[in-house]
């Protein structure tokens, strides 16, 4: 399993940006979502419906991604901080190797994130400031409440399955044993504490058209047009 794929990207995106957020008020025509799910829950089937509706998403998970390609920054603090073994052959970071590194030994975790997360949240406000007046989706999967000033979110929308159904989806469509599903899962907030701190829950127990039906109708009663 990747690191991507692990808490460290998407469980804490801290506010570092938070000395480049102005007091304005994000409120306005224009559409600005914050898009929140737990592993298995269908956050990448919604982005990929808003895309198709012209919604422009930033997935803080591709971010992360990007922000450790060779030579960005995050890709040179990570190799001045751990060395050049963290390196796969082709100079990308060994996203394996590291992981095994970092999780294991707290301090080592504590600087893994601090490289990262400033890098994320530096790119994903880069991208917000290019939508302009655009609509726009910021896809957080791991969502705190502070995310909505940070990331200009006037309104945060959550995907909701069944634990039971996550870890099935898990297995079959993602390779993940039952034991690593299930830790995954519980290693997140419950569904019940997301849906406290979230506007909109859609549920994602049923198949991929009633999804699309539920994304289609929450647009269409936003004045978005989806026909």
């Amino acid at each position: 399993m990747g690191i991507w794929s692990l808490r460290v990207f998407t469980v804490e995106i801290y506010p570092v940006c938070e000395l480049v957020i102005s007091n304005t008020d994000y409120r306005t025509n224009v559409l600005q979502l914050g898009i929140a799910g737990g592993i298995g829950s269908g956050k990448t089937a919604v982005t990929g419906l808003l895309e198709r509706y012209g919604i422009e998403v930033i997935d803080a998970d591709v971010v992360a991604r990007e922000v450790v390609e060779p030579d960005k920054a995050a890709w040179k603090g990570l190799v001045d901080a751990f060395g050049a073994a963290v390196l796969a052959d082709d100079g990308s970071i060994d996203r394996a190797f590291l992981a095994g590194v970092a999780f294991p030994n707290p301090s080592a975790l504590r600087r893994l994130n601090s490289i990262t997360h400033g890098a994320i949240g530096v790119e994903i406000m880069r991208r917000l400031d290019e939508c302009k007046d655009r609509h726009y989706a910021v896809a957080v999967p791991l969502f705190r409440p502070e995310h909505r000033k940070l990331f200009r979110m006037a309104e945060v929308w959550a995907t909701e399955v069944d634990p039971e159904i996550a870890v099935t989806r898990l297995i079959q469509h993602r390779g993940f044993s039952e034991v690593d599903a299930r830790a995954r899962i519980a290693s997140q907030i419950s569904n019940s504490e997301r849906t406290a701190i979230v506007d909109v829950v859609i549920s994602n127990d049923g198949t991929l058209a009633e999804l699309e039906a539920r994304v289609a109708a929450l647009l269409r009663d936003r004045g978005v047009n989806v026909d």
